[in-house]
């Protein structure tokens, strides 16, 4: 089996990384500045894995993190983001020479009845692959850092029955800048954007088009990200922002549009077009059908 270390709480991160105690139990602002990364060779090429959820904000001229099989250059300053129980591969980085370069960690429990909670599926970045860091402006480094401060000071004070909420708020504050800096870089990537798209609708026609549906089945969500490398979260935020549609709404639209014209123009019963298709129960197509295009498949053939 393989061994990967695991940090379960913020105390033991602290101590890993060789930092004082937290001042919460649930949240800690790491320097990496501050941290003495020859110490941690013990945890060289080892697979890591945390309870919490991080932040990450780096620029290095030395070094990179290992995240699957991808390494991250952050020589620009990106932030990565990781969600419990995602693995991530420390390769010591330098981190002397950096400007920014710290890591916000929370516990889910330190969120847990506020807002931010109910939110955090939103915030789909944490779910991101290792490509997809958020690449961002000195402006926007400024913006974070002033946020980040202000998170550093309640974290230091005494914890009452606000400190909850006032952290929470903060770090929601920090995360709705990155949701509008990620919007940003879909923009500024339009091109690469544009030619992603094209490339799914070239490979979902095509897929359509042949007998794989019957072998294979309906192409799902991760089989699409994969053609176009990336993660699935990252590619349906993209498709949405290109198109208006989520990778599977793509899916649907190009099956549907096979599945139209062969009700128009075959014999073939409704079962046997849904099975070509790559529907494993004609239910499925029929409903799916209806609730797109308003008729089931066999009203829509005698329409027409």
């Amino acid at each position: 089996m393989e061994n990967i270390f695991k940090v379960e709480n913020i105390s033991l991160l602290n101590e890993v990384l060789g930092q004082e105690p937290p001042k919460h139990p649930m949240i800690s602002v790491v320097d990496f500045s501050k941290v003495d990364f020859n110490t941690l060779g013990h945890l060289r090429q080892q697979k890591v894995t945390t309870a919490f959820y991080s932040i990450i904000l780096k620029q290095l001229k030395k070094g990179s993190i290992k995240y699957g099989r991808r390494h991250l250059d952050f020589q620009n300053g990106s932030l990565f983001f990781t969600a419990p129980n995602q693995v991530v591969n420390i390769e010591s980085p330098e981190l002397s020479e950096c400007k920014y370069n710290w890591g916000i960690y929370f516990h889910p429990n330190l969120i847990l009845g506020t807002m931010l909670y109910h939110k955090m599926a939103g915030y789909t970045f944490f779910n991101y692959g290792a490509n997809e860091v958020l690449h961002i402006a000195e402006d926007e480094k400024h913006s974070l850092t002033e946020i980040l401060n202000s998170l550093k000071k309640e974290i230091n004070r005494p914890i009452d029955k606000h400190t909850k909420k006032v952290l929470s708020s903060n770090l929601e504050l920090i995360l709705n800048h990155c949701e509008r800096y990620y919007d940003r870089q879909f923009i500024t990537r339009e091109e690469v954007n544009k030619h992603v798209v094209t490339t799914l609708n070239h490979y979902l026609s095509e897929y359509f088009s042949s007998d794989l549906p019957l072998n294979n089945g309906l192409p799902t969500v991760k089989d699409c990200a994969e053609k176009v490398h990336l993660s699935p979260n990252y590619l349906s935020d993209l498709l949405r922002k290109e198109t208006g549609k989520s990778t599977q709404d793509l899916i649907h639209y190009h099956v549907l549009k096979v599945a139209k014209n062969r009700l128009l123009n075959s014999d073939n019963s409704i079962s046997q077009i849904a099975f070509s298709l790559g529907f494993e129960y004609p239910q499925y197509f029929g409903k799916l059908f209806k609730r797109k295009e308003g008729i089931t498949p066999l009203e829509f053939r005698s329409m027409n």
